[in-house]
């Protein structure tokens, strides 16, 4: 009778939560992180001309695209703290905390005064806006995509695998939006406000998600090594003990994380380079996420079946070979069917090796540091291999004269992802 009566005050009596359930409040977060991400790149031309100083546009531009990869430096500091923060006190409260700051760094953009009327004082509240999205982001990904797996362990790949299909769900969202603005609004109109529209409609997911991530229970796993009264210190230990799953996941990040982010500069370099109407990149990038959302969760789905490395390995491949085929071709025929084709190639390549990627990463790791080292190794491929791609496809641009010269980027990511495979499946163990 006692053992009966004290069951449903144990935390492991409880009745676990629904996949759908546990996938929303993992995604939420994650969602929003990457619309405001795909928002601030859609949208960096209108960006460089409220917030810095446009004496020369290119500056001016380069400048706004720096402020963006700069925001990516910060994010292995919030992956150590947070991430840390996840694997100490548990999954929701890290959630939570990381929603909320990123709800705050994306309330500074709706309201900050355009550089005409506070001068450099808004190109300062910009980058102190970006870098709160920054850290908040850092701790994002590992703690969420750990308690995905650790609540459905025999659906590994797929429920990882939604991780990224709301990354893909937020770019059509911004993609849409952004059609919908650059269609519909002048360029005076975008230039003066409009611009802002995409942020205020990210800032009403912030509560939603909040609410949604304190209502879900810790995983099962994550509740027993919670337990455990040792001292953590998942920081020190992924860094003494996991560096080479670290460097594994940095480098299967490289590939699909540079061609994300190339997807989102697709639109600025269609206004900029093959000088297209505003809205033909994001027709394009309407385009791509709609095949990555449908080509997401099947590629997890089928890694659950037959393995991550036999999917993602011919994609990696592929896209060493077709990248610079595929710039060519947008450059030599520059028109909006081109652009949306080249979009929805590259949206399959990274569909197909993207669905896999986070049951991959969440088995280099065991439980008790499985937030941490993701978040680790996630922020700091992410901050080599995305943040820096937009302004290093610029560079390139200019630094070469070769219009197809952002290509070359994305080559070395491939390599870099390739590399770290053939070593995943001839070395690591997977992990429970």
């Amino acid at each position: 009778m006692t053992a009966t009566s004290s069951a449903p005050s144990s935390p492991a009596a409880k009745p676990a939560p629904s996949a759908a359930r546990v996938i929303t409040a993992a995604c939420v977060g994650n969602a929003l992180e990457w619309y405001d991400i795909a928002v601030y790149s859609y949208f960096a031309v209108y960006i460089s001309r409220a917030f810095f100083d446009n004496s020369d546009p290119a500056v001016g531009l380069l400048l706004t695209l720096g402020t963006f990869a700069v925001s990516f430096l910060i994010r292995p500091i919030g992956a150590m703290v947070l991430g840390g923060y996840a694997d100490r006190a548990g999954r929701t409260p890290a959630l939570s905390l990381s929603l909320g700051l990123m709800v705050l760094g994306t309330l500074l953009i709706c309201i900050m005064p355009t550089y005409a009327s506070i001068g450099v004082l808004a190109s300062i509240g910009i980058l102190v806006a970006r870098l709160i999205q920054g850290f908040a982001a850092g701790g994002e990904f590992g703690s969420a995509t750990a308690m995905m797996v650790e609540h459905l362990p025999g659906r590994r790949g797929f429920a990882a695998s939604w991780q990224f299909t709301s990354q893909a769900a937020s770019a059509l969202i911004a993609a849409v939006l952004g059609t919908v603005l650059t269609t519909t609004m002048s360029e005076e109109t975008l230039d003066s406000w409009g611009f802002r529209i995409p942020f205020i409609v990210g800032l009403l997911v912030g509560p939603v998600g909040i609410y949604i991530r304190r209502h879900v229970p810790e995983p099962e796993p994550t509740a027993e090594a919670l337990a455990d009264t040792r001292v953590k210190t998942p920081v020190r230990d992924v860094l003494r003990e996991h560096k080479v799953a670290v460097l594994l996941t940095i480098g299967a990040l490289a590939a699909t994380t540079c061609l994300n982010y190339m997807i989102t500069y697709i639109p600025t370099y269609a206004i900029d380079t093959l000088e297209l109407p505003s809205s033909s990149g994001f027709i394009a990038t309407v385009v791509g996420a709609v095949v990555l959302l449908l080509v997401t969760p099947l590629s997890g789905h089928l890694s659950d079946r037959f393995g991550p490395v036999p999917l993602m390995l011919p994609a990696a491949a592929a896209v060493l070979v077709l990248i610079y085929g595929l710039f060519s071709f947008m450059v030599a025929a520059p028109g909006v069917g081109v652009l949306v084709l080249v979009v929805g190639v590259m949206a399959l390549l990274k569909g197909t090796y993207f669905g896999p990627l986070g049951g991959l990463m969440a088995g280099l790791f065991p439980t008790r540091v499985r937030a941490t080292g993701m978040a680790v190794g996630y922020n700091i491929g992410v901050a080599i291999f995305g943040g820096f791609t937009p302004l290093v496809a610029q560079w390139l641009l200019g630094s070469t004269g070769n219009d197809a010269a952002p290509a070359f980027w994305v080559m070395v990511a491939a390599v870099a992802s390739i590399s770290a495979l053939v070593v995943c499946r001839k070395r690591v163990p997977r992990r429970d």
